[in-house]
């Protein structure tokens, strides 16, 4: 006995195609596999599931990250633990803007980088996700347990809003999950705010809570999670003259040491602030009125 089927234009046809597209989209997907030997950084793609290869790292070199010496030295020492597969903190590095806090993080994943090509003790990546995709770091962290190599995970200018429940993903895989972190996997962030949440926003939890203790403990165990707090603070006038030299003399630039002093100093003043950033900024504009190519 032959089945004769509906014709195309059938409605119930289109009815059961309708219905074996909506299963096909509720499918679990398949994550695409990442090759790690592509690259030495990845950026999250949380929409496709996929880590996007950098060929070349935006980064400064450590020796002209000044005015940071002793948070230099800790972040660099937890970071080359990690790298040899000893136990390692996550860290925040928080505090003053323009004072170096990312360029230190792709500064030490790039020398650690290279001392463990040079050594044979396996490759170190570094992975950036955005703030805005912080809530998909559960499913990030499931696709590196299994890699083949140590991979530092690295947000920038984290902080949450009042009406941001996300954090709370991030506390339970920084330390609270059931997994746990993989070992393979540290996790770096920079932010402005030392317990990454607005200080009204912790205001108004204890306002309202029952026991306000208890609200602010929950706030600020988020910043707990983190082994390694690192504080970022403004330089002094010739903190911010040493970077200004550094910078002239790493990219040779033809200008008198009073000319330098005294613009840098000018410049500075009428952004009103002295920073790592204000003097890479200066030196941006230096370089341009040289014209000399600023070659990193």
């Amino acid at each position: 006995m032959t089945t004769q089927l509906p014709p195309a234009s059938d409605p119930l046809l289109h009815e059961l195609r309708r219905i074996a597209d909506a299963l096909e989209r509720l499918k679990p997907q398949t994550a695409p596999k990442v090759d790690f030997a592509s690259a030495d950084a990845f950026v999250w793609r949380p929409d496709t599931r996929q880590l996007v290869a950098v060929p070349k790292v935006n980064k400064v070199e450590m020796h002209l990250l000044r005015g940071i010496d002793r948070v230099r030295d800790l972040f660099n020492e937890n970071t080359n633990r990690f790298a040899r597969g000893l136990p390692a903190n996550n860290a925040l590095l928080w505090g003053a803007r323009g004072m170096g806090k990312s360029s230190l993080v792709k500064a030490a994943h790039a020398e650690a980088s290279h001392h463990a090509a040079k050594t044979g003790s396996g490759a170190l990546k570094l992975v950036e996700i955005h703030r805005e995709d912080i809530e998909t770091l559960p499913t990030l962290m499931a696709l590196m347990r299994d890699a083949p190599c140590r991979i530092i995970v690295f947000c920038d200018d984290l902080s949450f809003d009042s009406s941001d429940t996300s954090y709370k993903s991030l506390k339970a895989v920084l330390e609270g999950g059931i997994e746990g972190r993989p070992e393979n996997v540290i996790f770096y962030a920079t932010s402005n705010r030392r317990h990454l949440l607005p200080r009204d926003m912790m205001e108004n939890e204890k306002g309202t809570a029952i026991n306000p203790g208890e609200a602010i403990e929950e706030q600020v165990s988020l910043s707990d999670r983190f082994g390694l707090w690192l504080g970022f603070h403004k330089c002094s006038q010739d903190e911010y003259l040493d970077m200004v030299r550094g910078y002239a003399r790493h990219f040779d630039l033809p200008i008198d040491q009073q000319s330098l002093e005294h613009e840098s100093l000018e410049w500075a003043t009428t952004r009103g602030s002295r920073s790592g950033r204000t003097a890479y900024q200066y030196i941006q504009d230096l370089a341009g009125r040289l014209s000399v190519k600023l070659e990193q």
